[in-house]
């Protein structure tokens, strides 16, 4: 890719195309709450592991100048959909429960990434679980369901 064009990833999102986030994928337009709190980003790692991340900024922060509990969780919620997303099958689908455990604190700048994976893929309820990072250090653990709700229109 060159310069500030954009292309398509395997799941039909914009690929950032330069700087830090190029080969990552964005999501836009489908959650107007995460692109306010955002932008994250995800891409697939070469394992087939999905990836998400973003840079905390300023915005991100709470009084005492760490990251704000409630944008974790939101990136959290976000990275749900994307470890679930190939599962999830063009379905659309809920958050039914969410368990996270806030281990660290995210400074101003540090880049914060999240790993997870599917537990259990059930018929109507995806099990889920994953760990947010900045670099090594553990940020919170976290495991939800989402309710598969009905397929895409």
């Amino acid at each position: 890719m060159d310069g500030g064009e954009e292309q398509t990833s395997g799941w039909g999102t914009p690929v950032a195309g330069e700087g830090e986030w190029a080969g990552w994928s964005l999501w836009v337009g489908g959650d107007p709450f995460e692109d306010h709190a955002g932008p994250f980003y995800f891409k697939m790692d070469p394992d087939g592991t999905p990836r998400c991340a973003f840079r905390a900024e300023k915005k991100h922060m709470n009084g005492g100048g760490f990251m704000h509990g409630g944008c974790i969780m939101t990136f959290a919620d976000y990275c749900l959909f994307v470890i679930g997303r190939e599962a999830l099958n063009e379905m659309h689908a809920v958050t039914a429960t969410f368990n996270g455990e806030f281990v660290g604190a995210v400074p101003l700048g540090a880049l914060v990434e999240c790993k997870g994976e599917i537990v259990r893929n059930a018929r109507s309820m995806l099990f889920l679980r994953g760990l947010i990072t900045t670099g090594a250090d553990p940020v919170m653990s976290f495991s939800a369901v989402i309710k598969k709700t009905r397929p895409r229109s």
